[in-house]
């Protein structure tokens, strides 16, 4: 178990107990040694969480305490910062709008002390040099994907080669440059990558994959992993 997510649950069993609750109890309930419990405690003491107790007496935290919304560390931050950054610069419209607004609610959500490692992080994400314009609309993708719905394209090779595939979509995959959308293709018998700028035109069809979207995903993965690519 992380530190933090240690920090968050022991918050949780404080709140939850009638009466003081040991170090012994607590090292027990998350398999860690007393030193760490005290560790612990003086650390959340030092966010100005308000926990009273002592060690061999047992611990308890005021009632009245209403937790931030995000315990989170500055490392955890600025990662945070980071992707949300990347994803405003490359994104898709919907999907950058989404990573600015992320980035408000995050400033708003953590607690004073923290809030400069939002507001002035050590770590940025560069603008792309250069971005190629979407064929179709990637954020109406990203719903047929949860939907588990098929697309009819008319793509263009690398050889300006034009066909029309009907495609499951799975995955969009997102670089510097351009996107790619991972997907069954009927009239290939085989997962595709699709560049989203060589898509010509799109047809958002209302049939479902004859696969479920899960399942699509996990053949996608082991397909992957089958080529050598290891995902995360």
């Amino acid at each position: 178990m992380r530190r933090a997510d240690r920090l968050f649950r022991i918050i949780q069993t404080l709140r939850r107990s009638r009466g003081p609750v040991t170090a012994t109890k607590l090292a027990d309930e998350f398999a860690v040694s007393k030193r760490s419990i005290y560790r612990d405690i003086a650390a959340l003491v030092a966010q100005h969480v308000p926990i009273r107790g002592e060690a061999g007496v047992g611990y308890i935290i005021d009632r009245e305490f209403d937790m931030p919304p995000l315990m989170l560390t500055p490392d955890e931050l600025e990662a945070a910062v980071l992707g949300a950054q990347w994803v405003a610069e490359r994104g898709d419209r919907a999907l950058a709008a989404a990573a600015r607004d992320l980035l408000a609610k995050i400033s708003a959500s953590v607690p004073s002390h923290l809030r400069v490692f939002v507001t002035e992080p050590t770590v940025g994400a560069p603008v792309p040099l250069a971005q190629r314009p979407d064929g179709l609309d990637v954020a109406q993708v990203r719903r047929w994907i949860r939907a588990g719905r098929k697309l009819r394209i008319r793509y263009e090779d690398e050889a300006e080669k034009q066909t029309r595939r009907t495609i499951w979509p799975v995955m969009i995959g997102y670089t510097d440059a351009v996107r790619l959308i991972a997907a069954w293709c009927e009239q290939r018998k085989s997962f595709r990558h699709f560049r989203t700028d060589r898509i010509l035109d799109a047809e958002f069809l209302d049939d479902q994959s004859d696969v479920r979207q899960a399942s699509l995903l996990a053949r996608w993965r082991a397909h992957m992993d089958n080529r050598g690519v290891h995902l995360p």
